[in-house]
C-alpha cells in the first residue's frame, strides 16, 4: 500500500530523489565506487557540491547580491550558536522574536553572548499565534525570528524590513513559498523538511555583515572560514548534500518555488477547509497564522480517538500524530507531499463524521 508520510522531519521527499540516491550508493557517476566511499575532495563530489550551492542562491533570486550558500554540520540548532558568535558584537546585544520551542532554543544561547532581548512571545498561549506590534531596538546587533513553527503550526506571513541584520530560521518552510529572500542577511535550514535527507544545514549569509564582532570565533564556528572553504573546511556530509542537490534539481525542473507554492497553498486549503467545515475538529493555531507547512488540529471529542487513528493508519497514512507540545493532529506537507495524501486524509476525516 502506498503510504502517505505525514511525518515532521526528517520527512517526505520526492521519490526520484530516492531512486538516484541508492543508484548512486551502488555506482556513483559510473565510478564503480559508491557515492558513501568516495573522497569529499574528488571531481565527482566537488560538483556535487558546487551546483548545490549554485542552485540554492539561483532558486532564491540572490545571484549577484553578495549572498555565499553553505553546506554545515550539526543541524539547525548549531546555528543557533553560530548566529550570535558570528554577528553578535562583544558588549553588543540582539533581539528575538520567540514563538516556539526552536526560537526559545535560539534566543538561550543567545544570552550565553551578551545582551539578549525577547521583543515578543506568545509563549502563554501555548505558540498558537506570531506576536504582533513589537519593537525591534535599532541598536541590536541583529534580529532573530524563526520563519515557521513545525510544533505548533504556526507561521511568519510578513517579516519587518530593518537597517540591522535580518536573520531567520527556514528550517521547516524554506523553499516552501515566494518571499524577498534578499530582505535577510541570514538564512538557516535543516536539511530534512523541504531539502533533502538529515545531516547538513544550509547556511545563506551576506558576506558583507560578517567579520564585525571584534570576538575571538572557533575554526568550526567561523563562517567566514567555512565560506573560504567553499564548505569543505572539514569533511562535509556527502550524502546529505547529494540528497539536497538532487531535491533542488527536482524543485527546479518543477518550475521553482513559484510552482511549489501553488501547490503549497493548495494542498492547505484544502485540507484547514476540512478542518473548519468539520464538526469533529477545530485548528490548534489561530486562522490568520496558520502554517502551510504543518497543520495543528483537535478533535472535540477525546472519545473519537481510538477510532480515527484506526481509521488514518488503515489508509496507509503515517505520521499524523500531534507533537506532545499541542496534542491532537499534525500534518506536515512539505514540498514533496502530493495532493493526494491531503485529499485521503480529507476523505478519511468525513468519514469518520459519517461514522460517529
Amino acid at each position: 500500500m502506498k503510504k502517505h508520510n505525514y511525518s515532521a522531519g526528517p520527512c517526505i521527499l520526492p521519490q526520484e530523489v530516492f531512486e538516484k540516491s541508492a543508484q548512486a550508493i551502488l555506482n556513483f557517476n559510473d565510478s564503480g565506487l559508491s557515492l558513501l566511499e568516495i573522497s569529499h575532495r574528488s571531481e565527482d563530489f566537488v560538483a556535487v557540491i558546487e551546483e548545490a550551492r549554485a542552485l540554492v542562491i539561483e532558486l532564491l533570486g540572490l545571484e549577484g547580491k553578495g549572498y555565499k550558500a553553505l553546506f554545515l554540520s550539526g543541524g539547525a540548532s548549531l546555528e543557533f550558536l553560530m548566529i550570535p558568535y558570528n554577528l553578535m558584537k562583544e558588549n553588543g546585544k540582539a533581539a528575538y522574536l520567540d514563538t516556539g520551542t526552536w526560537a526559545a532554543g535560539a534566543i538561550k544561547e543567545a544570552k550565553i553572548f551578551g545582551e539578549t532581548v525577547v521583543v515578543a512571545s506568545s509563549k502563554e498561549e501555548n505558540y498558537n499565534h506570531i506576536p504582533k506590534g513589537y519593537t525591534i531596538p535599532a541598536d541590536a546587533d541583529y534580529f532573530h525570528c524563526t520563519s515557521n513553527n513545525t510544533i505548533f503550526g504556526t507561521q511568519m506571513k510578513k517579516f519587518p524590513s530593518l537597517d540591522i541584520p535580518l536573520v531567520c530560521d527556514m528550517s521547516s518552510d524554506i523553499f516552501s513559498r515566494t518571499l524577498d529572500f534578499s530582505k535577510f542577511d541570514v538564512i538557516y535550514a535543516g536539511a530534512q523538511k523541504n531539502m533533502g535527507p538529515a545531516g547538513t544545514t544550509l547556511v545563506v549569509v551576506k558576506e558583507e555583515i560578517l567579520g564585525k564582532t571584534g570576538r575571538t570565533i572557533p575554526s568550526m564556528l567561523d563562517y567566514e572560514k567555512h565560506i573560504k572553504a567553499e564548505s569543505m573546511y572539514n569533511t562535509p556530509p556527502v550524502f546529505p548534500i547529494y540528497g539536497s542537490l538532487l531535491t533542488l534539481q527536482w524543485l527546479k525542473k518543477l518550475g521553482g518555488i513559484a510552482a511549489i507554492e501553488k501547490i503549497n497553498n493548495a494542498k492547505a486549503a484544502l485540507l484547514y477547509a476540512e478542518i473548519d467545515r468539520n464538526p469533529l475538529f477545530k485548528g490548534a493555531a489561530v486562522i490568520e497564522d496558520r502554517s502551510n507547512m504543518n497543520a495543528t488540529f483537535l478533535l472535540n471529542d477525546k472519545s473519537h480517538t481510538a477510532i480515527f487513528d484506526a481509521m488514518w493508519t488503515e489508509a496507509g497514512i503515517s505520521g499524523l500524530s500531534g507533537h506532545r507540545s499541542v496534542g491532537g493532529y499534525r500534518a506536515s506537507m512539505y514540498n514533496a507531499l502530493p495532493l493526494e495524501s491531503v485529499q485521503v486524509l480529507v476523505d478519511v476525516m468525513k468519514a469518520l463524521e459519517k461514522k460517529v
